[in-house]
């Protein structure tokens, strides 16, 4: 453990969090908002869903650690929502299962710390056209992001923890299909401004006490 030890921040999802330190990602842009004042740590495992977070919570967030992270960012979703495939084939996870799998998350998360605080990030949208121009996929559908989208938001209206729905605050914003992404799904560098910007709201505006906030967090050896 390097010291002085600082409030901890973990990104726990899928690609778009492993993804989330590269090309002006919004991992790194929290990392330099917080630096000095908080350490984020990344978990985060390309072509995830939620049934596989479910399989390693106990590894990633061991409950018998004595310190415990100040914040965790969830993503789970947009593998969850893709199209099912006949050959069985695909990340696809029914919307019920994905509903209970964010459910036993958060419970376990909440399990850690009466101080640790949850974010979770809702599936966001894609560009369904160039998905197919750039991958040759077609299995993600719009439709679906949506509807899990609006599952975890309720999910988290109903477990009293904080949510993104990332399809609704990126269609906010004009032209967001064409500048978003870099591949139809994945992040761009204007993407993760928005994803990082929603974040920092959200922090700035939660009740939270101790706020985390960055105004509010101490800078290290000022």
């Amino acid at each position: 453990m390097v010291g002085p030890r600082r409030p901890q921040f973990v990104l726990f999802g899928s690609s778009i969090v492993e993804f989330s330190f590269g090309q002006e990602g919004w991992g790194a842009i929290l990392a330099d908002v917080y630096a000095r004042k908080a350490d984020i740590f990344l978990r985060g495992y390309g072509g995830w869903n939620s049934r596989q977070a479910v399989q390693v919570l106990d590894e990633v967030f061991p409950k018998n650690d004595a310190v415990q992270p100040s914040l965790v960012i969830v993503y789970f979703g947009g593998n969850d929502s893709v199209r099912p495939r006949p050959d069985g084939l695909s990340s696809h996870v029914p919307l019920p299962e994905y509903v209970e799998n964010m459910r036993k998350i958060c419970i376990h998360l909440k399990s850690l710390s009466e101080k640790t605080r949850i974010i979770f990030l809702t599936a966001p949208p894609v560009n369904e056209a160039q998905l197919l121009q750039v991958l040759g996929v077609d299995g993600r559908k719009n439709e679906l992001c949506q509807k899990y989208a609006d599952a975890c938001e309720e999910l988290c209206q109903e477990m009293g923890i904080k949510a993104i729905n990332l399809c609704n605050a990126f269609k906010q914003h004009d032209n967001w299909m064409a500048t978003c992404f870099t591949d139809g799904m994945h992040l761009s560098p204007t993407g993760s401004k928005i994803m990082a910007k929603e974040i920092l709201k959200v922090l700035k505006e939660a009740d939270w006490k101790p706020s985390l906030s960055w105004e509010a967090l101490p800078m290290e050896f000022a």
